[in-house]
């Protein structure tokens, strides 16, 4: 119905929510969904008691491991972020004396948490899941973006996430294909639509780094027709944008040929860009700032519902409809106008931001090198892996009819590992190892599962 009433109205999904559900979908994968559950345990723990809140954030120096979102499925990734980069500060604190003589230290919760903290395959299962998700997070992040109208980068943004997965994996298709799955879905049925096309023709910055192949692609030029059909419906004016215009911009001839345009497609958003250099081609111009200058996302909207529903509660539910209206655009135009301040407007989107995911991705998988598995001390050679093997929390545990473990009978024929302070109150901490029986249990790390 409103197709016959709105004959040149577009409708697209919004992409913040189509690429939040590519996230909800990459949080079933069994080594993510493990990862995620043993951090909502671990941090759940860490902020339901005061004092062990305060002890991380002493030693974290008052970074939080929580870190709020978008979206939930947003959050729950760059918390497993903020976690990994806090891993070490984790385990110095688990492996305290100020922790062994808490009052938490014996509580059931306390022990699973030391377990998780001090666990390999914890922290694999949590490098795993960044590799998977950190360009998708910042694909996310561009296109709820107020600021920036990312119509002109959400198609090549999704290309250069796709890329960035398959090149922090070196090529290893089995990897990433279940993710690759989820992305090609939600993309096809929900994401692609002719304006996202039109936008990648459009952006200069994309189109003059790869025009030929911009032009083989019959998605793009399809997608692009197919806007200028529906957009501009006066049919004269179709035919100079494809006859006359588009060539100009093609071939760079020109407005679009001066220096200091050729300078600016990439120093300035693409909406603005046309504004400037586009008089050469007054309607192809107008219509690529009517398409650029659109937003990807309708988390906009629901900001603005959010304030009508803080205003309008059970309290305040008389209020006359005027006024309402009047109450919610103030309050949400000032926040607005705090957002907007944080940086320039015309900044263009920066798509090289996507590449770099090794901000996220510290670390190897499970059957590569344990670059992860770091030194307790500068100078020393005592790695994680041998404090989590001394306390146990790499190993499995095997449970009896008796609700008795094998490795508590076996632990009177090992040796007890014990982390201790230097007496001179340093920060060093040192291995003490006690002869309780005749060996080790052999442990490697084909033996962690």
């Amino acid at each position: 119905m409103l197709q016959v009433k709105k004959p040149n109205l577009f409708w697209t999904p919004c992409a913040a929510h189509c690429i939040d559900l590519m996230l909800e979908d990459v949080g079933k994968i069994p080594m993510v969904k493990e990862a995620i559950k043993k951090s909502i345990s671990l941090t759940g723990f860490i902020y339901s008691k005061t004092g062990v809140l305060n002890m991380m954030r002493k030693y974290t120096s008052k970074r939080e491991l929580l870190r709020p979102a978008t979206t939930r499925f947003a959050t729950s990734f760059i918390t497993l972020r903020s976690i990994h980069n806090q891993r070490q500060n984790l385990r110095k604190m688990f492996t305290s004396d100020e922790w062994r003589n808490s009052q938490w230290y014996k509580e059931i919760p306390s022990k699973n948490a030391t377990a998780t903290v001090l666990n390999d395959n914890y922290w694999r299962h949590v490098v795993y899941a960044l590799k998977l998700t950190g360009p998708l997070v910042k694909v996310l992040r561009m296109v709820d973006a107020e600021r920036k109208p990312a119509m002109g980068y959400i198609y090549e943004a999704m290309d250069r996430c796709k890329e960035a997965i398959s090149s922090v994996f070196n090529g290893r298709e089995e990897k990433f294909k279940r993710v690759f799955e989820i992305i090609d879905t939600r993309w096809n049925d929900q994401l692609h639509k002719p304006l996202h096309a039109a936008g990648h023709y459009l952006n200069p910055e994309v189109f003059y780094a790869n025009v030929k192949g911009i032009y083989e692609c019959s998605e793009v030029m399809d997608g692009m027709v197919a806007c200028i059909e529906k957009l501009v419906p006066d049919q004269s004016i179709q035919d100079k944008i494809i006859k006359e215009e588009m060539p100009k911009y093609k071939k760079v001839v020109s407005c679009f040929s001066r220096p200091l345009a050729i300078r600016n497609r990439t120093q300035m958003a693409p909406a603005e860009w046309w504004n400037t250099f586009g008089s050469d081609a007054p309607n192809l111009r107008s219509f690529a700032i009517r398409v650029l200058s659109l937003t990807c996302s309708a988390t906009g909207c629901e900001r603005n519902w959010n304030v009508f529903s803080h205003i309008h509660s059970k309290k305040r539910n008389r209020l006359a409809q005027q006024r309402l209206n009047d109450l919610v655009f103030v309050k949400y135009n000032r926040a607005l106008e705090r957002r907007f301040k944080i940086s320039d407007t015309t900044d263009p989107i920066l798509l090289s931001d996507i590449d770099e995911s090794n901000e996220w991705l510290l670390g190897r998988m499970q059957d590569e090198d344990n670059d992860f598995d770091d030194l307790v001390f500068d100078d020393d050679d005592l790695r994680w892996t041998d404090v989590g093997r001394a306390s146990g929390a790499s190993e499995t545990v095997y449970h009896t009819k008796g609700s008795t473990s094998t490795r508590e009978q076996a632990s009177s024929s090992m040796r007890s590992y014990t982390l201790v302070d230097n007496e001179d109150d340093s920060e060093d901490i040192n291995l003490v190892v006690s002869d309780e029986g005749e060996e080790d249990l052999p442990m490697s790390d084909d033996d962690i599962i």
